[in-house]
């Protein structure tokens, strides 16, 4: 896996992680006007700690979660960061971050059994409260999400041939398991990867989609209530025991991107991204030609933009104009996790990954 140039995290400056400049990598929309030209701004986070999970709140706010147990947390755009792990977590792998605002967030470990956890914290991290212990050592869960500050899911690798999906109501202080009955069975060698916390995305009102690989083929479950009931479709994106889709995207409850790819082929690009246009009910497969240089494990939507769309993963960051249609790289660093929020002068786009790595991106129109 590729790092970051040491002299960059060093100096935090503003760099353009990829030999491509600004003028290579911008051009010409669709419509003849300019396209912008992104670059990712370094945030060193003073970690060794590789973040697969991410939480972006603002341009001021985010988190981050990662191996050892660790969680950090900015409020002054990257400036400093405050370690808020959860004491006694060490030995936990944390892969995705909910928050909510710079004070009220969700944390999920992965792993068999009880090594899965959600912890919540309402006060910015100084305390946390384990909310949710799997005690099935069959299940292992791989990401979560919410709809709005109550509503949220988050979601197992199957467990007796079905996916297993945990719901909340209250905000993450607790968790029920669903009933098994909604969901379709699961493919022989059919998982989810917890690669980014983008493998389940919550959406508008009660909806959510998850994505897979693993198996013969990958495929996009989604619910419209919550989560009790699952419709799935197959998708057209790479299969194998490393292949299938690793993060999805929406805006709003029809306009999606998946990407993803093989892990082990980062730097092949065929059959790494696919769109959907009618709420995951079927893909269209991005040609090689025009989907992102490589393997993705992350994916998220530009603030402000109708169809502006991010994929990162270890071989570089690539953009979209087009929803997802067709992709430019604009750096060849490495990055887990994508993840964008905010409104207006406080929208912000993050990324995070290996050795504590953690960037916002700058716009340059």
């Amino acid at each position: 896996m590729k790092t970051l140039r040491s002299a960059a995290l060093a100096a935090g400056v503003l760099i353009a992680l990829s030999p491509l400049t600004s003028a290579q990598a911008a051009g010409p929309s669709a419509a003849g006007r300019p396209q912008p030209s992104y670059q990712w701004e370094l945030k060193p986070t003073g970690s060794a700690s590789q973040f697969r999970g991410l939480a972006a709140v603002s341009k001021d706010v985010a988190w981050v979660a990662g191996s050892a147990g660790q969680v950090l947390r900015t409020v002054d755009g990257g400036a400093s960061w405050q370690n808020v792990s959860p004491a006694g977590a060490e030995a936990l792998q944390f892969r995705d971050v909910e928050a909510f605002d710079a004070q009220r967030a969700v944390i999920l470990a992965i792993g068999p059994g009880e090594d899965s956890r959600v912890y919540r914290t309402t006060d910015g991290g100084r305390s946390w409260a384990e909310s949710f212990r799997n005690t099935d050592p069959n299940a292992f869960y791989d990401c979560l999400d919410f709809n709005d500050q109550r509503h949220g899911l988050a979601l197992s690798d199957p467990v007796d041939g079905r996916f297993r999906i945990a719901a909340t109501a209250d905000g993450g202080k607790s968790w029920q398991i669903q009933p098994s009955a909604g969901m379709p069975a699961a493919l022989p060698g059919e998982f989810a990867f917890a690669a980014s916390g983008t493998c389940l995305v919550a959406g508008p009102g009660r909806t959510a989609w998850f994505a897979t690989g693993g198996g013969d083929r990958p495929r996009v479950f989604r619910t419209i209530d919550g989560g009790r009931t699952w419709k799935v479709t197959d998708s057209p994106m790479a299969s194998g025991a490393a292949a299938g889709i690793f993060s999805l995207a929406f805006r709003g409850p029809l306009f999606g991107v998946a990407v993803g790819g093989d892990f082990e082929k980062p730097t092949e690009a065929v059959k790494a991204a696919s769109v959907t246009y009618d709420g995951g009910r079927s893909w269209q497969l991005v040609p090689a030609d025009k989907a992102p240089k490589g393997y993705r494990s992350g994916s998220a939507f530009v603030p402000g933009t109708l169809a502006s769309v991010i994929a990162v993963g270890p071989s570089g960051s690539d953009y979209s104009v087009d929803g997802g249609r067709s992709w430019t790289q604009f750096s060849d660093g490495s990055f887990d996790s994508v993840e964008c929020a905010g409104h207006g002068p406080k929208a912000a786009c993050w990324a995070s990954g290996a050795k504590g790595a953690v960037a916002r991106l700058a716009v340059q129109r």
